[in-house]
């Protein structure tokens, strides 16, 4: 997918979610196309800026002041984060693949990376909010979109009935929460070592 094709992607998927979603439907790719092309540029976005708002403008607090992440501590959080974020949206669309059958929906692992990844655009373009990280609360507002997007593209491309959507997205989002949870733990045990071994030398 070239920069153009993105841009109409991410402009398609954002203002007129449902025809767009029949259009990648009916498209033909695979998971590394989806990766290559769209998945790893926009993931790019809240991991960068994450890192230019923790280190550079940092938060500012009553009394305490402004608080900035070192440098390498913020260095080893933006690449576990990018990286497992990629790998999560792998496990979640295995997961949606999985759970297809229980809701009268079709197996088919490239339709449901679909989903994934393009249900997830309006969270990776909120991560610029990451820059001031006080504002970092209105990438909640952004995924919830991203769960709206997912429920009305469930039907499109696991071609379960509409009444079976709401199920299945609430369990879809029960997986995301735990492994968002494990994510988290994972970057934040691996920086917070970083860290302390580097104030020992």
């Amino acid at each position: 997918m070239d920069f153009a094709k993105l841009i109409e992607r991410v402009k398609g998927i954002l203002l007129s979610p449902k025809t767009e979603w029949q259009k990648i439907a009916a498209e033909t790719t695979d998971v590394k196309s989806l990766y290559i092309g769209y998945a790893m540029i926009l993931a790019a976005i809240p991991a960068i800026c994450g890192f230019i708002g923790s280190t550079v403008i940092g938060v500012s607090l009553p009394i305490v002041g402004t608080i900035r992440t070192g440098v390498g501590a913020a260095l080893v959080q933006l690449v576990l984060g990018y990286v497992l974020g990629l790998a999560v949206i792998y496990v979640v669309s295995l997961i949606v693949t999985a759970l297809a059958p229980t809701f009268d929906g079709q197996k088919d692992p490239v339709q449901a990376f679909k989903l994934i990844v393009y249900s997830s655009t309006p969270v990776w373009l909120a991560g610029v909010f990451s820059l001031v990280p006080l504002l970092g609360v209105l990438g909640i507002i952004a995924g919830l979109y991203g769960l709206y997007l997912l429920f009305i593209g469930l039907t499109p491309l696991m071609k379960n009935p509409q009444e079976k959507s709401m199920g299945y997205t609430a369990l879809i989002i029960v997986c995301y929460i735990v492994l968002a949870i494990i994510m988290g733990v994972i970057v934040a045990a691996v920086a917070g070592t970083g860290a302390a071994l580097r104030g020992r030398m």
